[in-house]
This record gives C-alpha cells, sequence and structure tokens, in this order.
C-alpha cells in the first residue's frame, strides 16, 4: 500500500495491527492478537473515513495521481469484450500513452479511448507516464472516424497530467493535434461519452472529454493547468500549489456546480486505490446510464447537443 502525505497517521495505525499479525504467525507458541489488531483495524476505519469525508482540493490532486489507481488498461479489461486495439495515426508512428479500439461494452459494438499511465517504472516509461504526444491524438482521431462510420457509441477514459510538451512533439503539431482531436469530437454524429478516472490536464484531457455527457470520480480533478504549473506562472512558487488548487476549481464537486460536468462517480472510502474493482464497476454503471441518455437520438441532434453544452459553459457561478 503506498500512502500519501496526508494518510501518515493511518498507516501507523495499519502497520501496527500487520506488525501485530505478523508476530503472531512467527511465535512458536499460541499467541491471540486478533482482539488488539481488530480494534486497530476499526480505529484505522474510523479514522480513513474522516480523512475522505472532507478533502481539500490539493488532497484530492494527491489521490487523483494515486499510483494505485486503477488505469485505463483496468477499465477496458473489466468492463469491455472483444476489445481489439488499433495502433497508429498513418502519418508517424504509435503513441503507447492512448490505447484504443474496438470493443463491446454490455455486449453491444462500441469504441473505447484512453490515455494509460502504465502501472510501475517500466510500463509508466512505455506509456509516457500518460502524456501524448500528436499521434496519440490522430489516432484517437481515426477511432472516432470509424465510430462515425460504423454508428458506433464513443467511450473515453480520462488520465493523464496534459499532452507531452516535448521538442519532438511540438515540431510534429501538437496542439494542431488536440485542436483537430477536439474538433471531431464537436463533429461525429455518434454518442460520446466521456469519464474522467483520475487527471484531466489541460487540453491534452479536453481533446477527449469533448463530450455529450461527462463524468468523474469522486477523487478525480480536471482543470486548465495543474495546481504546481498555476503557482510557478501566478507566483513563481510552486510550492503554493495548494493555494493554487483552492482557485483553480478543479474538484469534482467544483465543476458539476460550474456545469463542466454532468455527473460525480462515488468512489470507495479511501478511494479508488482502496477497492479497485468496486471503482471499476461502478464507472460501468454510470457510462451505461450514460449511453442510455443519448440512445436513439439522431446525430444532428447528438451534434447539438455537444455544442450547445460546450457553449454554456461558464455561464453558472459556484455562488
Amino acid at each position: 500500500m503506498v500512502y500519501l502525505d496526508f494518510e501518515k497517521p493511518l498507516a501507523d495505525i495499519e502497520g501496527k495491527a500487520e506488525e501485530l499479525r505478523a508476530l503472531a504467525r512467527k511465535s512458536e507458541t499460541a499467541v491471540d492478537v486478533e482482539k488488539e489488531a481488530a480494534a486497530l483495524d476499526r480505529k484505522s476505519a474510523d479514522l480513513l473515513r474522516d480523512l475522505y469525508r472532507s478533502l481539500d482540493p490539493w488532497r484530492k490532486t494527491q489521490v487523483a495521481r494515486h499510483p494505485d489507481r486503477p488505469h485505463c488498461r483496468d477499465y477496458i479489461d473489466a468492463l469491455f469484450t472483444d476489445y481489439t486495439p488499433l495502433a497508429g495515426d498513418r502519418a508517424f508512428g504509435d503513441d503507447h500513452a492512448v490505447m484504443g479500439g474496438l470493443a463491446r461494452f454490455n455486449d453491444a459494438p462500441c469504441v473505447v479511448i484512453g490515455h494509460e499511465k502504465g502501472n510501475d517504472t517500466k510500463t509508466r516509461i512505455h506509456h509516457n507516464f500518460g502524456m501524448a504526444r500528436p499521434e496519440g491524438y490522430r489516432k484517437a482521431i481515426r477511432l472516432m472516424d470509424l465510430a462515425h462510420r460504423f454508428k458506433l457509441p464513443v467511450i473515453t477514459l480520462v488520465d493523464t497530467p496534459g499532452a507531452y510538451p516535448g521538442k519532438g512533439a511540438e515540431e510534429r503539431g501538437q496542439s494542431e493535434a488536440i485542436a483537430r482531436c477536439t474538433q471531431k469530437c464537436l463533429d461525429i454524429g455518434v454518442p460520446l461519452v466521456s469519464v474522467i478516472i483520475g487527471e484531466g490536464g489541460s487540453g491534452g484531457a479536453v481533446a477527449f472529454a469533448t463530450a455529450n455527457r461527462i463524468a468523474m470520480l469522486e477523487h478525480s480533478i480536471y482543470s486548465v493547468i495543474s495546481p504546481e504549473g498555476c503557482a510557478s506562472i501566478l507566483w513563481k512558487d510552486a510550492e503554493r500549489m495548494r493555494e493554487a488548487a483552492e482557485a483553480l476549481r478543479l474538484t469534482a464537486q467544483d465543476l458539476k456546480k460550474l456545469g463542466v460536468i454532468d455527473r460525480i462517480i462515488t468512489e470507495p472510502v479511501g478511494g479508488a486505490q482502496r477497492d479497485p474493482a468496486a471503482a471499476i464497476k461502478a464507472v460501468g454503471e454510470e457510462i451505461a446510464a450514460m449511453l442510455a441518455e443519448l440512445a436513439g437520438r439522431k446525430p444532428a441532434d447528438l451534434i447539438k447537443d455537444r455544442r450547445q453544452k460546450f457553449l454554456e459553459m461558464g455561464s453558472k457561478s459556484l455562488a
């Protein structure tokens, strides 16, 4: 278990409970420690609920970045069948930060696209920590074109710190690729639903989340810039990221009030990383509900609905 900074008291209690049980397992004589360990378990459960009852924006940012949260591949493996990936953009190469292909969701054909971060050092490097290059967005455009042609709904799973800012990416037209992908989201005449499963960073996230319906996991974030980047620009001090996180209104709760997203998906106590299976099941149920809302609508109505949704953003306030 990886513990976040604010979870250190929890780590101490859970560690003591595990030490007691480990001591009992190693002891040659019968040592009954279960009563003490169970008491520590109850104490840790109460503390976990208290910690997650009212997380501030910076702590939510930390939870959204937790390395043990389920990632795109986990959702695809659990929720989709007959997944057939598509690789490459037919222009430069394949971007492993973006995965997607044809699949079945609840036995109905669809297209699924998402950012993949990886779950250990090797896979994180392979997937570039979920930061897509231009070819990743062009791969997504290919998939959305297929969906439009064959009248298949599109499901996107967003989890990225932002588009990759490297020199090569800029040389190959990073901003243009993001813009074209966003445009494609607005133009396809099929249902498009998006779920922010971790980080929704900047234009790299918007390019996948310009959807008819947008949902966010309870402790995920969605913002124009990272708190650290915002603090560096506004105050020349990245250590003021807590203040920046508050100002950015990046939590699911704030974004629902502002009309940027449509639904908040409840996470298990302690975050999706504590019970990935339950979190994945909740996301699947929400995707099914959003697709049901859009079922049977004409292509022109879907496009109009999507465009109007984004034109109205910013008209609501938190007051």
